[in-house]
């Protein structure tokens, strides 16, 4: 059956790159020389859109453009272009708050749901890095204050009430890329679905324990509700390592297509989960010859350092520019009054902390059973142990996700990770 897809529109093929490209002035102006010496490659390593590299001998630009349908999977299940639109939307928001953090746009097309930006180079994917034990000594910092700053600066602690609801409003018709995570999140780990699939025969009984896992089950119903029901900041909304580029002194974050108005502690617990997966990855990947037990140590570090960067930073930006509709600062203007808002301040990050677990929990879990898993575990070739690495994934994520309340600090999460690293965890049920 034939997709359905605007007047105007069509998918922009490598060979038909430089014809159009030419066409915008500054673009070819950024590229320079002749379009027949351009030299295009597809990149589309993601899930849902197709994007190219664009080669010209004065500069790049990245093009990115919206399939009728998720790349991943193909025709078979149709997805609205507009997701592009939102992307287009999410950058030039958060490049306001968040300067270099994320990629310059540099051109929009609405007919073709096409964007073009800085191409950047040498970024790596932060996940191809650290699949190969590297390590990047400013990425703790650069993850904390992106988060911070996109999160603050677009809540209501920041914002006016009216500008607060005029965001929530451009981008709450983003609801084809939120029913994705409602589904594959929340919802199809914890029940029998054609699109599930893990390491079988090694998780057969794990994954069978998550479908009759009652307090699960429920712990991940409370969650889905909270992400439905929550408005309080623009998310990126699906923050990991394969949405983040770096070089040893830069980190951009990338990949804004699923960005709406969301619970904070999403995204903090996406990206908490994808570091802790990449940290139960390593053993997989360690040799007698090239042993990761140093860089799992780091993977951790890292982790303790972007929580302990994040808390403070935000809590600096909620004293010095907290003048939005939701901060009360004018009703505590006594030194007993002030030492009490800034302790509601502390409880409401801790708050988002344990919330935070939670989604890392929930993360963790659909990135095992669900359809999207990721190269950390996948590149793992000796199936025995890829399973025992995901089996500690899942021990530790139903934790995460059950019990929040105990892990108090972001180095309960990471004290936790170590011990289950260290064991031998079970891989079938009995």
């Amino acid at each position: 059956m034939a997709l359905s897809v605007p007047e105007g529109y069509e998918p922009l093929q490598a060979q038909r790159l430089p014809g159009y490209l030419a066409g915008i002035a500054h673009l070819a102006a950024r590229l320079g020389g002749r379009p027949e010496h351009w030299r295009v490659q597809e990149v589309s390593d993601g899930n849902v859109n197709q994007v190219f590299r664009v080669h010209g001998p004065d500069g790049d630009v990245c093009v990115k453009q919206s399939l009728p349908y998720v790349r991943l999977v193909g025709e078979s299940w149709p997805l609205t272009l507009e997701r592009i639109h939102f992307e287009h939307l999410a950058l030039l928001e958060h490049g306001r708050h968040t300067g270099r953090r994320v990629p310059e746009v540099l051109h929009y097309d609405a007919r073709l749901f096409l964007l073009v930006v800085e191409c950047l180079t040498p970024h790596l994917i932060l996940r191809e890095g650290m699949t190969a034990g590297l390590r990047y000594p400013r990425l703790a910092g650069h993850l904390a204050d992106f988060l911070a700053r996109s999160l603050f600066f677009t809540s209501s602690l920041a914002l006016p009430a009216e500008a607060k609801k005029a965001g929530v409003a451009a981008f709450c018709a983003n609801t084809a890329m939120c029913r994705i995570m409602e589904d594959m999140v929340f919802t199809e780990p914890y029940q029998v679905h054609p699109r599930n699939r893990w390491t079988s025969p090694a998780l057969d009984g794990l994954a069978a324990e998550v479908r009759e896992d009652v307090p699960l089950k429920l712990a991940a119903s409370r969650l889905k509700r909270h992400y439905l029901d929550t408005t309080e900041a623009l998310l990126h909304g699906d923050l990991h390592t394969g949405s983040i580029m770096v070089t040893q002194e830069d980190t951009r974050i990338i990949d804004q297509e699923f960005a709406f108005y969301g619970p904070m502690a999403f995204d903090v617990g996406s990206l908490l989960a994808h570091l802790l997966l990449n940290f139960f990855s390593q053993d997989g990947h360690s040799t007698a010859e090239a042993p990761r037990d140093a860089y799992a140590s780091w993977v951790l570090e890292t982790v303790e350092a972007w929580w302990s960067s994040f808390h403070d930073t935000f809590l600096q930006l909620w004293e010095e520019q907290g003048h939005g509709a939701g901060d009360p600062s004018a009703l505590f203007t006594t030194p007993t009054g002030r030492a009490a808002l800034q302790a509601e301040r502390r409880a409401f990050l801790q708050r988002l902390w344990e919330q935070g677990v939670a989604y890392a929990g929930a993360e963790l879990l659909r990135r095992i059973f669900g359809l999207a898993h990721t190269l950390d575990l996948e590149r793992i070739q000796d199936v025995d142990r890829r399973a025992t690495c995901e089996a500690r994934c899942v021990q530790l994520a139903r934790s995460l996700l059950v019990e929040p309340g105990r892990y108090r600090s972001v180095f309960d999460v990471t004290a936790a990770a170590r011990e289950v690293g260290a064991g031998a965890p079970r891989r079938q049920v009995g």
